[in-house]
């Protein structure tokens, strides 16, 4: 009688530690993951805003190429003054000087990655009762400052990137 009681007791102890995991272990287990989330977190932010700068850099140099392009398919035009007039749906007819199809269609609608794109034109001239434009800049701001970018970019027809620090678009720094 004695050895079924010490094996009914050895049985259920073993039942006791089988049962999982205590609360103070996996309090300890959560408070890692707490600690490890709170260092991951803000690089993956930081990670991100240097990512959507960096595409916005790249889309400022594809919005000036297709501006300078644009210029040299219609020179009695001189430079787009708006995303809309770069852009266009390929395909839908021959490109205009109010639709070139030369900007992918997201950039010409001047939201991407975090970003507003807009163009703004400089002097113009009347020639032949046609106005051209000899000038423009290509603005970049983040949407939300210190979210999605930290600061803006701009663009003019010398095709040099300058930065405002701040965001916006008093661009006085090269890039």
């Amino acid at each position: 009688m004695m050895t079924t009681m010490k094996t009914f007791e050895v049985a259920r102890r073993q039942d006791r530690n089988d049962d999982g995991f205590t609360l103070i272990e996996l309090l300890i287990v959560m408070s890692v993951m707490l600690i490890l989330m709170t260092l991951g977190i803000p690089q993956l932010l930081k990670l991100r805003k240097t990512a959507n700068e960096t595409s916005a850099v790249a889309s400022v140099k594809a919005i000036g190429a297709a501006e300078l392009t644009y210029s040299s398919a219609y020179p009695a035009n001189g430079f787009a003054c708006t995303l809309a007039a770069l852009g266009g749906v390929q395909g839908s007819g021959a490109p205009t000087p109010q639709s070139a199809q030369i900007l992918p269609a997201d950039l010409a609608a001047g939201q991407k990655a975090g970003y507003t794109f807009a163009i703004t034109c400089g002097s113009k001239v009347t020639v032949n009762n046609q106005d051209m434009y000899n000038s423009f800049e290509v603005t970049a701001v983040p949407n939300s400052i210190g979210r999605s970018g930290d600061k803006g970019f701009c663009l003019d027809e010398n095709n040099i990137i300058k930065v405002d620090p701040a965001g916006g678009t008093n661009c006085v720094q090269a890039q």
